[in-house]
C-alpha cells in the first residue's frame, strides 16, 4: 500500500500565502498523476490542481493565477503553493496520487488524510 502525508495547512488572513505538501511512502513502482482536492463544508470534493509526472498542469478555474502545483519525482511529494488566499478557499485539502506498485500492475487511487485550511480576518 501507499501512504499520502499532508502538511503546511493552517490559518491564513485574506490575501495570505500558504504552501502544501504531500508526500507519498509505501512499495512504490511509479505514481502518474498527483493532484490536490479540497471540500468545503456542505459542498462536493473538487479539483484544485493535478500535475502529471511529465509535469503537465491542470487548474480549477478558480484557482488559476493564484495557486501553483509542483512535484519532485525523486521524493514523490507533490507541493500546492497558494498565493492571494480568499475566504471561499476555505476547505479541507486532500492529497490524491494514481500510483502503481510494480510494472506489470494496473494504476490504483490512493488519498491522504486531508488538512484544513481556513482563511479569515
Amino acid at each position: 500500500q501507499v501512504q499520502l502525508v499532508e502538511s503546511g495547512g493552517g490559518l491564513v488572513q485574506p490575501g495570505g500565502s500558504l504552501r502544501l505538501s504531500c508526500a507519498a511512502s509505501g512499495s512504490i513502482f511509479s505514481i502518474n498523476a498527483m493532484g490536490w482536492y479540497r471540500q468545503a463544508p456542505g459542498k462536493q470534493r473538487e479539483l484544485v490542481a493535478a500535475i502529471t509526472s511529465g509535469g503537465s498542469t491542470n487548474y480549477a478555474d478558480s484557482v488559476k493565477g493564484r495557486f501553483t502545483i509542483s512535484r519532485d519525482n525523486a521524493k514523490n511529494t507533490v507541493y500546492l503553493q497558494m498565493n492571494s488566499l480568499k475566504p471561499e478557499d476555505t476547505a479541507v485539502y486532500y492529497c490524491n496520487a494514481d500510483w502503481i506498485r510494480y510494472s506489470w500492475s494496473r494504476p490504483r487511487d490512493a488519498w491522504g488524510q486531508g488538512t484544513q485550511v481556513t482563511v479569515s480576518s
